[in-house]
């Protein structure tokens, strides 16, 4: 058979899949813990070797890794909701975690709080193309006079890209330049920052994290895990040729992505002025089941989401996760609060994702023609099925959460852990991505 490995570097662990290229079947799965705290490709080449044996080492290898924090996103931009939300939602497309955005022309604060913010990526953005440059090229003037050193990605007015990108590159700041994020008002155009950003992340960030001595790590991997993910959910919706929505609950953040249809009526007055994405991704870094634990009940409480009486006992319990991540359930108990915590962070997070909270968008994001649900995340993988089914049953029953529920979605749960490994392979080998996808999801 002709094969290739997959493997994602989690924060906690390493997932290793071995795909047959030619009929898109996955043959052989591991998973052992990411070893961080001595070099990640200890536990890398322990998953790899559990899913592939002796083969391994003659075998094309695809990674993504979110170890070390993942890529941390910094966004500059002309004005808060236009440019400025425009790159944030390209920055989430692009698999980071937005730390920080700011609007308008930079000041010494604004700078310091850039720099607490603690970015491995600066998006920089501003002015539509044939637009006002001022505010784009007093940022850039900014970054250069203070010996900027973390790497820039230039994508804002393509009148001022050039004289701006050698002004960068005349102070010794790391720039990439790409095409405008907003070309025309209403006009979203993601693709070339979030291939840019995600060379940057491969360039310099990887890296520069240290999670690995010496430099294999950094020419394996290919992609930031929540890019590779989205990548995945986008070949599985074409294949599909529908809109879909997958909700990712892991540790410390859930995840949300979605991938919807283009509306043609979506012009004209009306339109999002910052401009609508199509396929996007929201994290929710409060929602999670164990660093985000408490946030979880506390935001569920918010949304009157909690039975009578229930707050005070789920609160203890998702304390005492968050006070130790390794946490494994012993009984039928824990099982069953880590069953109530998660069906509370995907339902919350679908509700942020739907209503435009997480995304900036006015009207948010209509997800009523959704074909296909898939649930994702360890607490769904190893979960009983029918525990699982009810957690996404309880997302899709979710009547209150002001927002239109799909009318007629099935609901799928990524056993195998194939939405990374299909979105490592689309560049390469999009048949066996999507056929892969088909095969796991979408039932053949």
């Amino acid at each position: 058979m002709n094969l290739a490995v997959c493997a994602d570097v989690g924060s906690t662990y390493t997932k290793a899949a071995v795909v047959d290229l030619d009929g898109g079947r996955l043959v052989g799965a591991a998973a052992a813990p990411t070893t961080v705290g001595t070099d990640v490709l200890h536990g890398l080449d322990a998953a790899v070797g559990a899913a592939a044996g002796l083969a391994a080492g003659d075998l094309p290898w695809y990674v993504c890794s979110s170890a070390g924090g993942g890529l941390r996103l910094a966004v500059i931009g002309y004005e808060p909701l236009v440019t400025a939300q425009a790159g944030r939602r390209v920055g989430l497309s692009a698999g980071a975690n937005v730390v920080h955005v700011a609007a308008g022309r930079l000041g010494a604060a604004d700078l310091a709080a850039l720099r607490a913010a603690r970015p491995d990526v600066v998006l920089l953005v501003g002015g539509t193309d044939g637009g006002d440059a001022d505010t784009l090229t007093h940022n850039a003037t900014r970054l250069a006079r203070a010996r900027w050193r973390v790497p820039v990605v230039l994508a804002g007015n393509a009148d001022a890209r050039d004289d701006l990108h050698a002004l960068l590159v005349a102070a010794k700041v790391p720039v990439t330049a790409a095409d405008n994020v907003l070309p025309r008002i209403g006009v979203l155009t993601p693709a070339p920052a979030r291939a840019a950003i995600r060379e940057v992340f491969l360039r310099h960030v990887i890296g520069g994290k240290k999670l690995s001595r010496g430099g294999r790590f950094a020419r394996l991997v290919r992609a930031a895990t929540p890019d590779a993910v989205l990548t995945g959910v986008e070949v599985l919706a074409d294949a599909l040729g529908g809109d879909l929505a997958v909700v990712d609950v892991g540790g410390a953040t859930t995840d949300v992505y979605s991938v919807l249809t283009p509306d043609e009526r979506d012009s004209g007055p009306s339109q999002e002025v910052a401009g609508t994405l199509w396929r996007a991704r929201t994290v929710e870094g409060d929602l999670g089941m164990r660093w985000s634990a408490p946030g979880v009940v506390r935001a569920a409480a918010e949304e009157r989401l909690l039975a009578a009486g229930e707050e005070g006992d789920l609160a203890a319990a998702a304390a005492a996760r968050a006070a130790d991540p390794g946490f494994l359930p012993a009984d039928d108990a824990d099982r069953a609060a880590d069953r109530r915590i998660a069906a509370l962070a995907a339902t919350v997070a679908l509700r942020r994702h739907a209503r435009g909270a997480a995304t900036g968008e006015r009207a948010g994001r209509d997800l009523r023609d959704v074909k296909v649900m898939v649930g994702s995340g360890g607490v769904l993988r190893h979960a009983a099925p029918g525990d699982a089914a009810g957690v996404l049953a309880a997302v899709l029953g979710d009547h209150a959460g002001g927002w239109p529920l799909p009318r007629a979605a099935r609901a799928v749960v990524d056993v195998d852990y194939v939405l990374a490994a299909g979105g490592l392979l689309a560049a390469d080998h999009p048949g066996a991505a999507a056929a892969l996808l088909r095969r796991h999801l979408a039932g053949g």
